[in-house]
C-alpha cells in the first residue's frame, strides 16, 4: 500500500498534554487532537472562568465544547500501534501545561529554566546558555522560570519597567518618566526594592517576634492544660473516694436500721402471738360457759334450775386482755426519723453542690478584664464580612467594609441573606475572649452581635432575644436588647470597640480614641456562638468598616 512508504513522525500522533500517544483522540475545532481525559482535564481546571481555550493556539470557546472521539485518527493511532509504534516515555525536559515553557524553541516547546527579566524571555537550558557566555548578556536579571513576565512589561510603551514612581505608587518605564510621570518623585525599580526590603524585614522581625510570644503562650497553655487535666483526674479519683465513704456510711446504717427493726418487728410478734394464743383460749372458755348457760335455760324443774344458777354464776369470766398499737407507732416513727435524714442529706448535698458550681466559675472567671487598649488587642480577632448575609441595600466593598445605597445590589439568592432591615453579618463565629473595632462615617451606625440564625426579616439588630446592639446615632448612643433601649454612656464616637468573653457572658461597648471609654457592658449568659453585625438604615451614603487591628 501506498502508506508505507511515508514517514511518519510519532510526535505528529502524540497528545501535547501528557506527551504520549493518543488515547481516545478528540480535535477542537481549531484543529488541534488531544487525549479525550487530557483535554476533559484541562477544561474541568478552566470552568470557574467559564471561558475553555486551546493549550497549544490558546483559542477559546464559549460554551465548553462537547467533543467526540476521531474515529479515524483512533483507527490510525491503533494501526501504528498495531505495525510496531510503541509509545517512548514521556520526555519530561520538554514543558507540560503547568510548566513555563521557552519562549525561544520551534516546534515542541522545552521546559524553561530561567526567565530573564531585561529582555522578558524564558528560556530552555540550551537557549539560556548565551546570557552565561556572551558578556552582555550576563549582566542580565535571570530569575526562576516564570509566567508573569508580561507585568515587567509597560502597558502604554511596551518598555520594561525599570523604575518606580512613589508619587503614584507603581511601576514605570523609562518613556512614563518624561512624559506622564514627568515631576514626579522616581526611583529605580532596585533603589525602591531595597526599601521595602527594610521595611518587610522590620515586619518580619515584628511577625516574628509575636510568633514568639505566641509560641510562648501557647507553650503555657499547653501546660495549664496538662495541670487541668491531671488536677481534673486527681479531683474525680478523691471525689469517688469520698463518695464511696459516704456510701458506705449510709449502707452500714441501713444494716443497722434494718437489724433494729427487725429485732423489735420479731419481739413484737412474739408478743401478739402469745397474746393471741391467751385470747383464744379465754375465747374456748367462754364458749363453754355459754354452752352450759344454754343448758341451764332448758331445765323444767325450777328447784333444780335455781340450784344450778347459783352454781354456774359463781364462775369467774377470764379477764380480757387489752391490744396495744405502740409498736405502729414504733414503725412510722422510725419512717419519719429515716425520712427527715433523707432531707437534710439532700440539702447538704444541694448546698455543697452549689458551693462547688461558683467555686468552679470563680476559677474560670479568675483572669481579669482587660483595660488598656493594648491588653483588648491580645484578644483581636480578624473578622470579615459575610456577603451572603448582607441586604441588598448595603454595598460590600472588599470583605470588611459596607455602604447604605439607594439602588438595590444584585446579590443571589441565599437563606442566610437579610431581607429587611440592611444588616449584615460576619463569617468568623465568635467564642472565648474576643476584641474588634468598627469605624463608622455618616449619619449612624448600629454595632452589634447576633446569632447565626437571627431573625433575617423585619427584626433589626437588638429588637430580639437573639442580639445585642449599640445603636450610634449622631450624639445619642443606646444599648438595645429585647427591643428596650438603654441610654449610654454620652459620648462622641465613631471608632467603637467591642471586647466579648463569650464564656464569662460578658459584653462591652467602648468608644476607641487615645483612651478607651466604656459606653455599656452587658452581664448574661450565651447559649451558642455569635457573630458581629452591623445595621446602616439612618440615611444613604452612611460606612461602616471592620478595622484591620493587625
Amino acid at each position: 500500500m501506498a502508506q508505507k512508504g511515508v514517514h511518519l513522525d510519532r510526535e505528529s500522533f502524540s497528545c501535547s498534554i501528557c506527551l504520549d500517544l493518543l488515547k481516545d483522540p478528540v480535535t477542537t475545532s481549531c484543529g488541534h487532537s488531544y487525549c479525550m481525559k487530557c483535554i476533559e482535564d484541562f477544561w474541568d481546571g478552566e470552568d470557574q472562568k467559564k471561558i475553555h481555550s486551546c493549550p497549544q493556539c490558546r483559542k477559546t470557546f464559549t460554551p465548553r465544547p462537547v467533543l467526540e472521539k476521531n474515529v479515524m485518527l483512533a483507527a490510525l493511532v491503533e494501526q501504528l500501534k498495531t505495525s510496531g509504534l510503541q509509545a517512548a516515555p514521556a520526555d519530561h525536559s520538554c514543558a507540560r501545561t503547568e510548566d513555563v515553557s521557552c519562549d525561544v524553541c520551534t516546534g515542541r516547546k522545552l521546559k524553561a529554566i530561567k526567565s530573564c527579566l531585561t529582555c522578558l524571555v524564558s528560556y530552555c537550558e540550551e537557549h539560556v546558555q548565551p546570557h552565561y557566555d556572551v558578556t552582555q548578556l550576563k549582566k542580565h536579571q535571570l530569575v526562576k522560570p516564570s509566567k508573569k513576565l508580561h507585568e515587567n512589561m509597560c502597558s502604554r510603551h511596551y518598555e520594561v519597567m525599570k523604575m518606580f514612581c512613589r508619587t503614584d505608587q507603581q511601576s514605570i518605564c523609562n518613556v512614563c518618566v518624561v512624559d506622564e510621570h514627568k515631576g514626579h518623585d522616581i526611583v529605580s525599580a532596585a533603589a525602591e526594592r531595597r526599601g521595602k526590603q527594610k521595611e518587610l524585614q522590620v515586619r518580619r522581625e515584628d511577625i516574628q517576634q509575636r510568633i514568639q510570644s505566641r509560641e510562648k503562650d501557647v507553650k503555657q497553655l499547653q501546660q495549664q492544660l496538662e495541670a487541668i487535666i491531671v488536677s481534673g483526674d486527681k479531683t474525680v479519683e478523691d471525689s469517688e473516694k469520698i463518695f464511696s465513704e459516704l456510701i458506705r456510711l449510709v449502707q452500714k446504717r441501713i444494716s443497722e436500721v434494718k437489724q433494729q427493726i427487725r429485732s423489735q418487728q420479731e419481739t413484737e410478734v412474739s408478743r401478739v402471738l402469745e397474746l393471741q394464743e391467751k385470747l383464744e383460749q379465754e375465747i374456748s372458755e367462754l364458749k363453754r360457759k355459754d354452752a352450759e348457760l344454754k343448758q341451764l335455760s332448758h331445765t323444767e324443774d325450777h328447784n333444780q334450775f335455781i340450784h344450778n344458777y347459783q352454781s354456774v354464776s359463781a364462775l369467774e369470766s377470764p379477764r380480757s386482755s387489752s391490744i396495744d398499737d405502740g409498736p405502729l407507732r414504733y414503725f412510722e416513727d422510725v419512717t419519719a426519723a429515716v425520712e427527715e435524714l433523707r432531707d437534710k442529706l439532700q440539702d447538704i448535698l444541694r448546698d455543697t453542690w452549689t458551693n462547688i458550681s461558683l467555686r468552679g466559675a470563680e476559677g474560670l472567671l479568675s483572669e481579669p478584664e482587660p483595660k488598656s487598649r493594648a491588653d483588648f488587642f491580645r484578644y483581636s480577632c480578624e473578622l470579615t464580612l459575610d456577603p451572603n448575609t448582607a441586604n441588598s441595600q448595603l454595598l460590600s466593598e472588599g470583605n470588611r467594609e459596607v455602604t447604605l445605597t439607594l439602588q438595590n445590589q444584585f446579590y443571589p439568592d441565599h437563606p442566610e441573606r437579610f431581607i429587611l432591615p440592611p444588616q449584615i453579618l460576619s463569617k468568623e463565629s465568635l467564642t472565648g475572649r474576643c476584641y474588634w473595632e468598627v469605624k463608622w462615617r455618616g449619619t449612624g451606625c448600629v454595632v452589634a452581635v447576633a446569632y447565626k440564625d437571627v431573625v433575617k426579616t423585619g427584626s433589626a439588630f437588638g429588637c430580639d432575644d437573639q442580639s445585642w446592639a449599640l445603636v450610634c446615632y449622631g450624639n445619642n448612643y443606646q444599648f438595645c436588647h429585647r427591643g428596650f433601649r438603654t441610654p449610654a454612656s454620652a459620648c462622641v464616637v465613631s471608632r467603637v470597640g467591642v471586647y466579648l468573653d463569650h464564656r464569662a457572658g460578658t459584653l462591652s461597648f467602648y468608644s476607641v480614641s487615645k483612651t478607651m471609654t466604656l459606653l455599656h457592658k452587658v452581664q448574661t449568659s450565651f447559649t451558642r456562638p455569635l457573630h458581629a453585625g452591623i445595621c446602616l438604615w439612618f440615611s444613604f451614603g452612611d460606612t461602616a468598616e471592620i478595622c484591620n487591628l493587625k
